[in-house]
């Protein structure tokens, strides 16, 4: 095991396009208004937890119960779908009156470290060394807890209109994500 941070800088950039986290700040306010909290700490390290387990166990685990990564990943693309539409039309369909906070449901799992993250982990796994994609987890969970942690000032930032308009366009950009998660995958399905 040796570190290259050539592997680290790549695997860091594969994770931060398919975590985007950025892209997720109107998701992020809107469950922070939802909810009034979100554990920024609890968020970040329960998503650290489920993709360092999913690097080394989850192949194995899917195999185990009899889902293959291609039924995982068309299964995330509904939940990536479903977040999209409440973003694009501004309606509810997560609802979960009991819970107390957003801190792990959605937002760990499956907004972080989600069903698209977990298949990269499994592909980056076949091109690069575990230690390197460990360091590029940890590089973009620190990310996710700045971003879950100043979310409430990235929105005085942005203001009631300038947080619609954003919520919207990354709706559509999650909505994209979510049709190409889809079709990369369902034909797997029938393969």
């Amino acid at each position: 095991m040796s570190i290259d941070f050539r592997e680290i800088a790549t695997a860091t950039m594969v994770l931060f396009a398919v975590i985007d986290i950025v892209g997720s700040i109107p998701v992020i306010i809107d469950l922070r208004a939802k909810f009034g909290h979100i554990q920024s700490e609890k968020a970040s390290l329960v998503s650290a937890g489920i993709m360092i387990a999913f690097l080394f166990v989850g192949e194995e685990i899917l195999k185990l119960i009899g889902i293959d990564t291609n039924s995982f990943a068309v299964a995330g693309s509904f939940v990536l779908f479903f977040l999209a539409l409440e973003m694009i039309l501004g309606i509810r369909l997560y609802k979960d009156e009991k819970a107390s906070s957003a801190s792990i449901v959605p937002i760990a799992f499956p907004l972080i470290a989600g069903a698209g993250t977990m298949t990269t982990l499994l592909s980056l796994r076949s091109q690069f060394q575990t230690v390197n994609i460990i360091v590029a987890i940890f590089l973009n969970i620190i990310l996710v807890y700045i971003v879950l942690k100043s979310s409430s000032k990235i929105e005085k930032m942005l203001g009631e209109n300038g947080l619609s308009i954003i919520r919207k366009v990354f709706g559509i950009v999650l909505l994209a994500i979510a049709v190409k998660l889809f079709a990369a995958n369902v034909k797997g399905l029938f393969a």
